[in-house]
């Protein structure tokens, strides 16, 4: 007898049509527990993606950290109590998940704003600093100065361009300014006191999402604390960290337990990123419930086919065929009913992480759009355990009917 013939003798006997609906059950509770498994899977790889900043972006978590010392009743009489000296600078570099560490010189000197003149003229006193190069998230080709340019480059805080047209302009009736009309408007810059007094001209090259501060390059800042205020190099309050997940637990208690300070909006991701545990958590629990009960009912479905086709299996026994062809022979029709739900569950999730990364990449957050290795690793993980539990049912079921 041929092997189609031998396969359509057994499919005759041993499976029954008229209980698919219960194989039809099985397979959508597998289907939905399995997607619910692939997406908390996703979800959590995905959240851990923008903590980190692994697409080359800063992460969600922001990366990048303005770090400086608290200030305090007891501080505020110690006259360089928020100096920042090579030990803080060496201790701040053995804190968990803290990559890089470098330093905001601020300009030691007085500095002064002004643009236009009569009743259309502006003046206000202005802070300077200058950040290591590595750390700038904005460089335009023209981030450049050495002594004896006029000329001086600026990177400004979008911040501070928005809260100047979200507040400050429409308070005082001042017209609303783009950056593209900021970028074509210079103004002069007074630097130094007196007899010593210089005047430059500050052009706006860029706009930084990064550093709240008015930045010029650091050659300009080593020479302007040399020129007007001679002794005063290197004495910065502010440092700048790169760090690999700001919202890390031990990383928060080393700044708490050190006594210094940062935006704490920056640090918000940590008890968001402890939520979307738990919601990943609880998601991946009740994907395990729902495969295991779209597991038991195909278990159970195939214990009810074996318990109606009892005498068939007996009389398969007694003709010749052997237990592990049995096996074998159910094994080819069900594990692929496992598996097509298991790839089903497989497509709905990819479609959910390409759609979710669509809508991200749209709030300027970016994440793979396709299933990564977590997600691979619990596919297969996933199909390993359902194989050998089916096959193992399969196996007992045929060995209860000897």
């Amino acid at each position: 007898m041929s092997q189609n013939s031998q396969a359509g003798i057994l499919k005759k006997l041993l499976l029954r049509k008229k209980k698919s609906g219960r194989l039809v059950s099985a397979w959508i509770a597998l289907c939905i527990g399995c997607t619910l498994l692939l997406v908390s899977v996703i979800i959590w790889s995905c959240f851990q993606d923008l903590l980190s900043g692994k697409s080359g972006e800063d992460s969600l978590g922001a990366t990048f950290l303005t770090i400086s010392k608290k200030v305090d009743d007891a501080s505020m009489a110690q006259k360089g109590s928020t100096q920042i000296l090579s030990d803080d600078i060496a201790h701040i570099k053995t804190a968990p998940q803290v990559q890089d560490v470098g330093l905001l010189t601020p300009a030691n000197f007085k500095v002064a704003a002004s643009l236009g003149s009569g009743q259309m003229s502006f003046y206000t006193l202005l802070f300077l600093e200058s950040a290591p190069d590595r750390f700038m998230d904005k460089m335009p080709e023209t981030w450049k100065w050495q002594e004896g340019d006029n000329t001086i480059p600026i990177i400004l805080s979008r911040d501070f361009l928005n809260m100047y047209n979200y507040i400050f302009a429409p308070s005082q009736g001042l017209p609303l300014l783009s950056e593209q009309s900021v970028k074509a408007i210079g103004f002069k810059l007074t630097m130094g006191e007196g007899a010593n007094q210089v005047d430059y001209r500050a052009q706006v090259e860029g706009f930084s999402d990064r550093i709240s501060s008015v930045l010029v390059p650091q050659s300009f800042i080593d020479y302007g604390n040399q020129k007007f205020s001679p002794g005063s190099v290197g004495k910065a309050s502010r440092m700048i960290i790169k760090v690999g997940d700001p919202s890390d637990k031990n990383f928060i208690t080393f700044l708490e337990k050190n006594d210094y300070t940062t935006n704490a909006e920056q640090l918000r991701f940590s008890k968001m990123r402890s939520a979307v545990e738990v919601v990943s958590g609880a998601t991946g629990i009740l994907a395990l419930l729902l495969m295991a009960i779209g597991t038991l009912v195909f278990v159970l479905f195939i214990e009810l086919t074996m318990a109606q086709a009892q005498e068939s299996v007996r009389l398969l026994l007694q003709i010749g065929y052997s237990p592990k062809k049995l096996s074998r022979f159910l094994i080819s029709k069900y594990i692929p009913i496992m598996l097509s739900a298991l790839l089903a569950a497989l497509l709905i999730a990819s479609s959910f992480q390409f759609f979710a990364a669509q809508k991200l990449n749209s709030l300027q957050l970016k994440i793979n759009p396709f299933p990564g290795l977590y997600v691979w690793t619990a596919v297969i993980f996933s199909a390993i355990v359902l194989l050998l539990q089916i096959n193992q049912s399969i196996k007992k079921a045929i060995n209860n009917r000897i």
